[in-house]
């Protein structure tokens, strides 16, 4: 049994990616790398070893006159990371060994560019920049079949390359998820406020999306917190239509399911004469008109009272259960 909490990044990315050694198959046959190209790319081991250093070396010469890529030189110890990663790169492009383990080395090599930010076009134009200069070189080694030889390793750098790029691209789409998703969790906050008391302040516009969060979120604090009361505050919302009133209706209706009792707060004579005139059934809700009202109607709802207390001459109250 795999344990994914032990695995490298690289192991876990190629799991979420699908990435099989059937994909990698089929990687190969849409760049049309044949056994032929196989063989003309290892003939050109000894060339690239001889030159790694100075081909490396030509790739970030490239990246460091842009400054889109200045975050990677940002640390000596990760540009020094990714220069080493970029030699190994170099000399698997010549071993005629394509399987998950070379697809592995492209996996560390573009988690590190997406670590930094490293913009696709940016990389793109580096890795052209770099697979010219091996071009030059093959060229004047190969004089007779240097063309055929040079077309063959692009096939394997374009097969890199669609690796890296999925990279770059799921990446960034993973770190924009979880930004959705942590926004989701601040614009949907759920907050107890005494023992079986919760309060949902809901600020900004309610589409059918956020509405199924906020009904997810309240349902899940419900029963995590054994709540009774729910107070629903809608002063931050900009307008309520009989959309935003159904959402809130079922809203309450799942309360009520999962046995808690929903006050909504915050209806303005405005949004109610709005409700009324589109005809929503208002019955269903129970409404207060300012927060805390509904608190207090929530406190009375749970058997709490509030009591006048003037400890040194200052009147202050404070709610006591009954």
């Amino acid at each position: 049994m795999i344990d994914r909490e032990t695995e490298k990044p690289e192991q876990t990315l190629l799991h979420a990616m699908g990435i099989s050694p059937e994909e990698v198959a089929r990687r190969q046959r849409v760049v049309a790398l044949t056994e032929a190209d196989v063989r003309r790319v290892v003939a050109l081991k000894d060339l690239v070893t001889r030159n790694a250093d100075r081909f490396t070396s030509h790739f970030f010469e490239y990246l460091s006159g842009l400054e889109e890529a200045r975050a990677l030189f940002a640390s000596r110890e990760q540009l020094e990371r990714a220069r080493r990663f970029k030699h190994e790169h170099l000399l698997q492009m010549v071993s005629g060994d394509y399987g998950l383990p070379y697809v592995v080395q492209r996996l560390s090599l573009a988690l590190l560019y997406g670590k930094v930010g490293l913009d696709m076009k940016v990389f793109l134009g580096a890795f052209h920049h770099l697979l010219r200069a091996i071009g030059d070189a093959v060229m004047q080694e190969f004089p007779d079949d240097g063309f055929e030889r040079f077309m063959s390793l692009k096939k394997v750098a374009f097969f890199d390359i669609g690796i890296i790029v999925d990279v770059l691209v799921y990446e960034r789409e993973r770190v924009i998820r979880q930004q959705q998703e942590a926004i989701r969790e601040l614009s949907t906050p759920v907050l107890q406020v005494r023992e079986r008391l919760l309060i949902l302040p809901i600020i900004g516009i309610i589409d059918t999306h956020r509405a199924r969060l906020l009904t997810e979120s309240l349902l899940r604090s419900i029963r995590a917190n054994r709540a009774r009361v729910v107070v629903i505050d809608i002063t931050g919302v900009a307008a309520v239509d009989s959309k935003v009133a159904n959402h809130l209706l079922q809203a309450v209706a799942a309360a009520r399911l999962m046995g808690a009792t929903a006050i909504v707060t915050g209806l303005s004579s405005d949004v109610a004469q709005t409700l009324v005139t589109l005809g929503v059934d208002l019955g269903k809700l129970t409404t207060i008109g300012d927060l805390q009202g509904g608190l207090e109607e929530a406190e009375r709802l749970l058997g709490y009272k509030t009591v006048l207390a003037q400890p040194n001459g200052h009147s202050t109250t404070h709610s006591e259960a009954t």
